[in-house]
């Protein structure tokens, strides 16, 4: 057993399917010849302290189990470092290991991506000194993600539902001043996320065309429209094909700044702080263990 493999796990996460799937994990980890060395925080620092710990120890890979926001903690250890990342799924979205094929609900499957150690590099990208490997989200969705953070019922995935109908009687579009790689763009908008990778919130394809490897971030866009038509918006985000509508632009580029009044940024679903905020794409800034060998 040469290659020791940190197992961060959230036993809380999928209700408590985080638990369950770290236990599947490791013993398959093990019985691929591999020492697994187990670990669960208490709470969210010291879930980043023990990820931090390892990264800097030399870990032959940091490997999460859980939802986006434990691959959100990860990422803040070995981002930027050459210490390989994976991930068994275990929560709601599972947006990051959706972009890269890991298989969502077999966490015995994940653990062989880990096994076989094929690894790619990818860009992630940075905001207020936090890495973040999916989308941003910086307008109506990240005014939904406030609300539900902040509501006590429901529970689920219907808490956002409620929260998306909520902020909608009350949401108004917003004016804009962004750079583009220093190139002015000052709009109002209802949506704006930016996106390294290609979805959040379960595989809403937000941003369908967003690669991992190209060193540049999408820009989407969603011009001020009726709460009728945003709301008919929402169907065609899951295929990707709202990029297609007259009112929705996407571009692209490596450094992108956003100033807005009344919006904080979501990244990766996680809090990042109101607007101003700059964001940037770091090429080739983790390595990641994938289902198959990259050309």
């Amino acid at each position: 057993m040469d290659r020791e493999i940190a197992l961060l796990i959230n036993p809380t996460s999928g209700g408590g399917l985080g638990a369950r799937a770290g236990k599947a994990a490791a013993e398959r980890l093990r019985s691929a010849g591999l020492a697994v060395r187990a670990l669960v925080g208490r709470d969210v620092q010291e879930s980043q302290n023990l990820a931090r710990e390892v990264v800097e120890g030399g870990a032959a890979g940091l490997v999460v189990v859980g939802g986006d926001g434990m691959v959100h903690l990860g990422l803040q250890a070995a981002g930027g470092t050459d210490v390989p990342f994976g991930v068994i799924p275990a929560g709601s979205g599972n947006d990051f290991a959706r972009s890269l094929d890991i298989p969502l609900t077999d966490a015995e499957a994940a653990a062989d991506v880990v096994a076989r150690a094929h690894e790619r590099k990818i860009d992630l990208g940075r905001a207020g000194g936090q890495w973040f490997g999916c989308v941003v989200a910086a307008g109506f969705d990240a005014r939904v993600n406030d609300r539900a953070n902040r509501m006590r019922w429901p529970r689920g995935r219907l808490r956002y539902n409620v929260a998306m109908l909520a902020e909608l009687g009350v949401f108004r579009p917003v004016r804009y001043q962004m750079e583009l790689d220093g190139e002015p763009w000052i709009t109002d908008a209802m949506l704006v996320t930016i996106g390294n990778g290609p979805s959040y919130g379960g595989g809403m394809k937000v941003t369908p065309d967003a690669l991992l490897d190209d060193e540049l971030l999408d820009v989407l866009v969603v011009k001020p429209i009726s709460k009728l038509r945003f709301l008919t918006v929402f169907p065609k985000v899951y295929s990707g094909a709202h990029v297609r509508l007259p009112y929705v632009e996407v571009r692209r580029a490596r450094r992108v700044h956003v100033e807005a009044d009344s919006i904080i940024a979501y990244v990766d679903g996680e809090r990042l702080g109101p607007l101003p905020q700059t964001f940037e794409a770091v090429p080739a800034a983790l390595r990641v263990f994938v289902p198959s060998p990259t050309r």
